[in-house]
């Protein structure tokens, strides 16, 4: 008689039992991160937020791996879709387990309600459309934010022209222009809100400490291949340089240089290695440059993947951009946030300066480094505490801190973390880059255009086809919302091959 190659169902006795080992190891560790949560002074509208996410971090922790074919053979949530809502995904899998394992009624153990699954995703929503905007009917599940050019403060036309191609919301930039400039802007979003008749928030970035290149020494085309030499000066020299030199935003970084050190400039357009301290600085080994070399320029990021950096996260420039965006600005944009004290400091120099009985403008968390990434969970309960909160994904310097091998797989895990949290997502940095720039996306543009629908807000930056680039990005968002919502896949039908189907 030959033996069935099929493999048996697998016993719900001994998956329940497994499963129960598991859920208490699940329950101890949510605790424990609750216990060290809970003290804060925590606004009562994300408290279930945070008890959520704690369930999450306390959930993902553990390998699920091997109980989930066991899971999906007995029919039943092999546990990937839980994000938003953990604790009643875990009661409902265990209720199901319990009566396939032992019998009996259907509600011997307590079942989560339909409730307990909605409250999470409705949450999320709120927050979404409070930050960016509730958008216009029949709009993308996504929100579009977009990076308004200098010109915006000028044109009157500019802005209600955005809005109606599908803008959300709007970032101002206050590493450019000014108080001035910034006031026109927004006089002309709110006039705008006016006569379309709907919300658009305003986001203001503060610019933040990123280490920058200064002022490029050297040959009059500064222009490296890979191979050059290239080096980083304390001070700018007091005469001719041979070699292409620049200065330092931080020049005591530095200090923080060692032989063999990888270093990026301009998000990595040019990347170099450390050969050589000096006492006028570090001589660089370009490593990465294109085909027809890079040029140096001043005002470029310069990243040290191997270096946490511990400059404080406000400089004195925000400072004074505070000034002006509290009271304005329905949103604050924080670079290089990288721990719970940055955000306290940053709610201090907030509420000193609002309005007596003002509501605290909401927090952008901007995660640009390593640093930033190992303490996200802690970021999100500490700002969401105290102010709305999302979390943009940075991803030029990101990608350039972590590596763009790591790139993919961290934005991700920021998406279902900050789905655990009730948390709104914004997927930035060049996003249709080239058909804002020069009026064609590339198919990998396209694509990861699509890939952004998962987030709660996409982040346009600016360039001449702003408008043709709003209106494609709204489509490829509306198409997508057909077939995705985050991770679950919606079944609608399909209609590519709809038609005689006879060979």
């Amino acid at each position: 008689m030959t033996k069935s190659l099929c493999p048996q169902s697998p016993d719900p006795k001994r998956l329940l039992s497994e499963y129960q080992a598991l859920r208490a190891k699940i329950t101890a560790e949510c605790k424990a991160h609750w216990s060290a949560w809970e003290s804060e002074d925590m606004r009562p509208e994300f408290r279930p937020s945070a008890q959520n996410l704690a369930h999450y971090l306390a959930l993902r922790h553990a390998d699920l791996t091997p109980l989930q074919p066991d899971l999906a053979g007995l029919g039943l949530s092999t546990l990937g879709r839980t994000e938003p809502h953990v604790r009643a995904s875990l009661d409902a899998v265990e209720a199901t387990l319990a009566t396939l394992a032992e019998g009996g009624p259907w509600d011997r153990l307590p079942r989560p309600s339909g409730e307990d699954f909605a409250q999470g995703p409705a949450r999320l929503a709120a927050r979404r459309d409070r930050l960016f905007g509730a958008g216009a009917s029949g709009a993308p599940r996504s929100r579009i934010l977009l990076t308004l050019p200098t010109e915006a403060a000028h044109d009157p036309d500019l802005i209600p022209e955005m809005i109606r191609s599908g803008a959300d919301s709007m970032r101002i930039n206050c590493a450019h222009d000014g108080p001035e400039v910034w006031a026109a802007m927004i006089a002309r979003i709110r006039a705008a809100e006016s006569e379309i008749g709907r919300s658009v928030p305003v986001l203001m970035d503060l610019a933040g400490p990123k280490l920058r290149t200064g002022s490029v020494f050297g040959p009059k085309k500064p222009r490296v291949f890979v191979g050059d030499r290239l080096d980083i000066l304390r001070e700018a020299p007091s005469g001719k340089v041979k070699h292409i030199s620049t200065t330092l935003s931080h020049p005591e970084l530095i200090d923080r240089l060692t032989v063999g050190m990888p270093v990026f400039i301009d998000d990595g357009e040019i990347g170099a290695e450390v050969v050589k301290l000096t006492k006028k600085g570090a001589r660089l080994r370009v490593t990465r440059a294109g085909p027809k070399g890079v040029k140096v320029k001043p005002e470029k990021g310069f990243n040290l993947p191997s270096v946490e950096i511990d400059i404080p996260a406000l400089t004195e420039a925000d400072r004074a951009a505070l000034d002006f965006v509290v009271g304005h600005a329905d949103m604050i944009g924080y670079s290089f946030v990288q721990t719970p004290e940055d955000i306290r400091l940053l709610i201090k120099e907030v509420d000193q300066r609002l309005a007596k009985g003002a509501a605290r403008p909401g927090l952008v968390l901007k995660i640009e480094t390593a640093l930033a990434v190992r303490n996200l969970p802690r970021l999100i309960v500490q700002a969401g505490a105290l102010s709305e909160t999302a979390v943009m994904i940075a991803r030029g310097d990101l990608a350039v801190e972590i590596g763009m091998e790591r790139m993919s797989e961290i934005q991700e895990e920021v998406l279902w973390l900050c789905e655990a949290a009730h948390t709104p997502v914004v997927w930035a940095t060049q996003v249709l880059e080239g058909l804002m720039k020069q009026g064609l996306a590339t198919r990998a543009e396209t694509t990861d255009a699509a890939m952004a629908q998962r987030a709660d807000c996409v982040m346009l930056n600016k360039g001449p086809y702003v408008l043709d680039t709003i209106h494609f990005l709204s489509r490829i968002l509306g198409r997508m919302d057909r077939h995705m919502s985050k991770k679950s896949a919606r079944l609608a039908p399909l209609r590519s091959w709809k038609g005689n189907l006879s060979l």
